[in-house]
């Protein structure tokens, strides 16, 4: 399986009075599993790589949806891969999930482009690069983000409805 996952138990200073999980939150949680998925599943952090390359991947998009709440105490599941990728750019899909992944409660999508530090610009991933990422990707059946999103929507209904 080319997924990772973490189990995250919701703090609750995380949360807001009704003891919801703050939106920015699920952001943050999401985004530091990512790279701890980075650091288990490559064999890097960005900053090693940053160090060696002088590159690094800057976030140039955000797309997320809050599907369900999720509330303080609780576990979830968040889930990482990358699904599309091109001479300069990446796309990593996050899932914040039930611990059995049958509800889902956000997806976010992170576009980030390969940037040099030294120029300033974006660049190319270098070959070595792309033949790494290439191995991870996973491939989805949704065109862009609203279809995704409207789809995972549907599913909890159903699963609900259960």
């Amino acid at each position: 399986m080319k997924d990772i996952f973490s189990l995250f138990k919701i703090r609750f200073a995380d949360c807001d009075p009704v003891g919801h999980l703050n939106n920015v939150k699920y952001l943050e949680y999401m985004l530091n599993a990512r790279e701890d998925h980075i650091a288990e599943r490559y064999g890097f952090t960005y900053e090693e790589y940053t160090k060696k390359t002088g590159c690094t991947w800057i976030t140039v998009e955000n797309k997320i949806a809050y599907l369900k709440e999720t509330r303080y105490n609780q576990i979830v599941k968040i889930t990482s891969r990358t699904i599309a990728l091109d001479s300069r750019t990446t796309t990593v899909e996050v899932l914040m999930t039930d611990p059995d992944s049958e509800i889902v409660y956000a997806v976010l999508w992170v576009k980030a482009i390969y940037f040099n530090m030294k120029t300033r610009k974006s660049d190319k991933h270098p070959k070595e690069t792309m033949e790494l990422l290439s191995r991870f990707l996973v491939k989805i059946p949704f065109q862009n983000f609203e279809e995704r999103s409207t789809y995972l929507r549907h599913k909890n209904k159903e699963h609900s409805n259960a």
